[in-house]
């Protein structure tokens, strides 16, 4: 039955009793005689779904009939779902009319608008559109209770929506697209105001930090939500999109999330009368026009992720088992639609997370191969120039050494004179080579990390005198003025660093300024105090470095420019050992220089801590002042070192005896109790003889000399506490040699 003052009716009915108020709409416009209009007809293809490719935009016949007059309005529109049966809708609404006037573009004349009155002679139009519709309807048994073959039909209908939509799923992995297209068809098949997709938002909150048992256990997770998704019958029909509502009012009902996530579907064909006890919750959907709704969860992955949502806004309304059960398995394939993207959202991260590691990694690799590369070039670079620079004195050292095994027993052809200036000859460049692959060495242990400073308090000006009295003869060989411009006063000249290696640093500055200086050119060495750190300045008036050749100037075994007497000079390392040493201190070096003007290298050194041990090892190696005894024992393995140093040392009058290894070194010491012991061989061997050495009464005075090949400081600390007192590196230089004998036999500094 439809109540005169019902503003929408919707039914499912067969195409005979549509076609049956279709020519009633007719009859009821030429009863009514003038002023009164009908218009029957399709709906126009600009109020049609717009043509594409989506299975979902289904193929409805929408036809429709308007009757106006001055005092009603009337609206049948029937959606075809099947080829017997139509969806129809009968609205009186005023907005709802004219909205569809506008859009259908109607010509509706002004007097027929229902602002003017009715004649009140014999029934009025409402009254003979009511009677017309309820004989129509009353006669129509499937009004109220489907019909089999309409129930047939319906199921069909569902069968194929259903198909649509699961045909989208698995074509498309765009979830908007899937779930914008399905709000849509479902809206239309179920012939509701509204359908919704409303999605749930979870967060857990933090512990309560009042109250010893709500600190324990955290409060029930919260939830709110908001309407992502949306289709409307109607611009009548007020918008929910983007609304969002915490579930203060939701929580009045009891356990609704627990039924929801056990998968039933919820219908209400009436808000006021099932929520009659929860004021708000009925305000809350009357605030957005609902007065009917059907509700069906989306589940994924055992969580409530959203509901399916059909609105029923203007009067009640009966919800069918089919529709339920439609809206149930529509809200199931949907939960498959959103686990399948979240899925590919994971694969897609995943994917974009490997590429980036391939990204990264190529980089590391291209990186790594540009290294390689360049280290590559680089040991080229040094193979070439080291093998050249090292060629040059050993072809000196070969030649003439072998001119003085072929003429030495002739002094006419080779007189002594010349012989001592072949051994001369011989010896520099020998230390040439020793320099060299001393400063090779030095500077990987510096950047190993295997050199630690002797700091020690020593004077400054003494400092720069040895150094300009050390390359004294070669700024007069050169015709160089060489000057020191020493600008701290005497008696505050003292400064603690490593002194070595400071003399080391200034001797390879000067040394490079002196060799690009030409003839009657200065070299200054200036030196001054700014609080607590030294400066170290060389200026010279050489030739000048180019710009764009300064950031090479302190890496190893680069050249610059074509000057290869630099390399050949210092290795390659000469100022790369210099800055090492440098920043070793903590201090830094700049330069300055402009081509045919001279160079400027300024060093800044800090005043370092002395340690708080203060002795040197050649203070250590005696407790009490005795007589030298000048017998030596040298523990060598290899002949030639062994008969290098016991002619060197019997030469100089020292008794010397040889042994080749550790086996009973202890117990001939103990019987020979020499002042010294030169020992070489593997560092636990000469430990454990030095240990017996210093645990005996009779020897533990006997000063212990180390030969190496090689000895970082971190190395030598070890060795000095376990009864080492000094060390000589090989190749063994004669002099030096001697000298360190000879020390020995002074009195140590007290």
């Amino acid at each position: 039955m439809l109540p005169a003052f019902s503003p929408i009716f919707r039914r499912l009915l067969p195409a005979v009793t549509f076609e049956r108020l279709l020519r009633f709409w007719r009859t009821m416009a030429q009863q009514t005689g003038d002023g009164v209009q009908c218009f029957v007809g399709d709906l126009p293809s600009s109020l049609k779904p717009a043509p594409g490719p989506s299975v979902l935009d289904a193929e409805i016949d929408h036809r429709f009939a308007l009757l106006v007059s001055p005092g009603q309005w009337a609206l049948l529109e029937g959606e075809q779902i099947s080829p017997h049966h139509y969806a129809v809708s009968i609205t009186f609404a005023q907005g709802i009319i004219e909205d569809f006037i506008d859009k259908q573009n109607l010509p509706v004349v002004a007097e027929a608008m229902p602002h003017r009155p009715e004649p009140q002679s014999g029934p009025t139009i409402s009254e003979q559109l009511t009677l017309g519709l309820l004989e129509i309807l009353n006669s129509d048994s499937t009004s109220f209770s489907p019909e089999p073959s309409l129930q047939d039909s319906l199921q069909a209908s569902q069968v194929k929506v259903l198909s649509q939509v699961i045909a989208q799923i698995r074509q498309s992995l765009d979830l908007a697209e899937i779930l914008n297209k399905a709000v849509t068809a479902v809206q239309k098949f179920l012939f509701v105001d509204r359908l919704v997709i409303y999605q749930f938002h979870y967060h857990q909150p933090s512990l309560a930090s009042v109250g010893e048992e709500s600190t324990l256990a955290p409060k029930p997770r919260q939830q709110y939500g908001e309407v992502t998704y949306e289709a409307r019958r109607s611009p009548e029909i007020d918008t929910m999109l983007g609304i969002m509502t915490e579930n203060d009012c939701f929580s009045q009902v009891l356990s609704y999330e627990q039924k929801y996530l056990k998968g039933a579907v919820v219908a209400v064909n009436d808000i006021e009368n099932h929520y009659s006890s929860s004021y708000c919750l009925v305000g809350l959907l009357q605030r957005y026009q609902v007065r009917a709704k059907l509700v069906a969860p989306i589940i994924v992955e055992e969580q409530l992720w959203g509901l399916l949502i059909a609105h029923q806004c203007h009067h009640p309304r009966q919800w069918l088992d089919s529709e339920k059960n439609f809206l149930g398995q529509i809200g199931e394939h949907l939960a498959v639609a959103i686990v399948q993207s979240l899925l590919y959202s994971e694969v897609q991260n995943q994917k974009n997370n490997f590429e980036k590691r391939v990204i990264e990694r190529t980089k590391e690799l291209r990186d790594t191969l540009m290294a390689a590369q360049a280290a590559n070039l680089l040991k080229s670079q040094f193979i070439n120039n080291i093998s050249h620079e090292l060629r040059t004195p050993l072809t000196s050292i070969i030649g003439l050494s072998g001119t003085l095994l072929r003429w030495f027993d002739h002094p006419t052809s080779l007189p002594p004179a010349k012989q001592q200036y072949y051994l001369l000859n011989i010896q520099e460049n020998g230390k040439k080579l020793l320099n060299q692959i001393n400063n090779i060495i030095q500077l990987s242990q510096l950047e190993s990390g295997q050199t630690a400073l002797n700091i020690q308090s020593f004077s400054l000006h003494t400092l720069a005198q040895t150094v300009i009295h050390s390359l004294m003869g070669v700024a007069v060989k050169q015709q160089i003025n060489l000057e020191l411009d020493y600008q701290i006063n005497l008696g505050q000249d003292q400064f603690c660093a490593d002194q070595e290696r400071l003399d080391q640093i200034l001797t390879q500055l000067l040394n490079n300024a002196l060799k690009f200086t030409p003839a009657e050119g200065t070299v200054i060495l200036r030196i001054w105090k700014e609080k607590n750190q030294a400066i170290f300045q060389v200026e010279d008036t050489g030739i000048g470095i180019n710009e764009q050749q300064l950031p090479v100037l302190f890496e190893a075994f680069k050249v610059v420019g074509d000057s290869y007497t630099s390399f050949y000079e210092t290795g390659g390392v000469g100022l790369a050992l210099t800055k090492q040493l440098v920043e070793l201190h903590g201090g830094y070096i700049e330069v300055e220089s402009s081509p045919g003007q001279g160079t400027i290298f300024t060093t800044i050194i800090p005043q370092q801590s002395l340690p708080l041990a203060t002795k040197g090892p050649v203070q250590d190696k005696l407790d009490a002042v005795m007589p030298f005894n000048s017998s030596v024992i040298v523990i060598e393995q290899d002949e030639e070192i062994a008969t290098l140093i016991c002619e060197l040392l019997t030469v100089a009058n020292y008794q010397v005896i040889w042994l080749i290894d550790t086996t009973n070194a202890l117990q001939q010491v103990e019987l020979l109790q020499p002042g010294l012991i030169i020992v070489d061989g593997d560092f636990a061997d000469v430990t454990e003889v030095t240990r017996g050495i210093k645990k005996s009464r009779r020897i533990s005075k006997v000063t212990v000399f180390l030969l190496s090949e090689s000895l970082s400081s971190a190395e030598w600390q070890a060795l000095s506490q376990k009864g080492i007192d000094d060390y000589l590196l090989k190749p063994l230089q004669p002099e030096l040699l001697l000298q360190r004998v000879q020390s020995i036999q002074q009195e140590p500094l007290r």
